[in-house]
């Protein structure tokens, strides 16, 4: 069904325990930096970032680009030592700049109002986004946070989603959980969780695989249905 714009597919006669949200992109308003990264580094080192620099280290480490960026742009630094920069540079925007998706603070409150049980799955550093969600007012919201750097497994593996909801004492059948990648979207859809798409401009290229595979599909996080509970 698809009103207002929202597509949802999920039949709310179930019970609604709690709520898991991925934080970068749902939460906070941040992948920009993850695209940009590089070239605002670079251009801290007066070097002008090429075209297309993004796509060119899309696919590799911190590490590799790190080392692609010294040796391309004749920094006369180690990688390691752009490693470093890059990682303050990071550190330095979820600390003092990010900001929260509009609409998400809202959400937390209703959700809060209806005695949801909340928490967040990530992929980033526990520190930044503890950070960043204290400084947006939304760390207050939740209950726990878990990262695939302490859990040991990425959102390909259902584990970050069954760690929380087993710490929320909650059946996966009574938690939604909220994601703007496609891949984490599917992990927790066949671990029987219920799913809403959150779209981002900088995420998610397969909007349409998106569409399709989430129970609810939202543009902005001002559009969850609040009626549906």
């Amino acid at each position: 069904m698809i009103r207002n714009g929202v597509i949802f597919r999920m039949e709310y006669e179930k019970n609604i325990r709690g709520v898991i949200f991925d934080i970068d992109g749902v939460l906070l308003d941040s992948l920009s930096i993850w695209s940009d990264l590089a070239g605002r580094y670079l251009r801290s080192q007066e070097k002008e970032p090429e075209p297309g620099l993004y796509e060119i280290i899309f696919s590799m480490s911190m590490e590799e680009s790190a080392a692609y960026m010294s040796e391309h742009y004749g920094l006369g630094l180690s990688p390691e030592d752009v490693v470093m920069g890059l990682e303050d540079m990071l550190r330095d925007f979820y600390y003092n700049e990010v900001e929260a998706k509009p609409g998400a603070l809202e959400l937390m409150r209703f959700f809060e109002k209806k005695d949801l049980v909340m928490v967040a799955a990530t992929s980033s550093p526990r520190d930044h986004v503890e950070h960043a969600l204290k400084r947006t007012g939304q760390l207050s919201y939740l209950s726990g946070i878990f990262t695939n750097a302490e859990v040991g497994s990425s959102k390909s593996s259902p584990q970050i989603y069954d760690t929380a909801a087993e710490y929320m004492g909650i059946e996966p059948g009574e938690i939604i959980v909220f994601e703007d990648s496609l891949y984490a979207l599917k992990t927790a859809a066949g671990a029987g969780y219920h799913t809403v798409g959150v779209f981002d401009e900088k995420g998610e290229p397969d909007q349409e695989g998106m569409k399709e595979n989430a129970e609810i599909y939202i543009k902005s996080m001002e559009d969850f249905p609040e009626s549906l509970l």
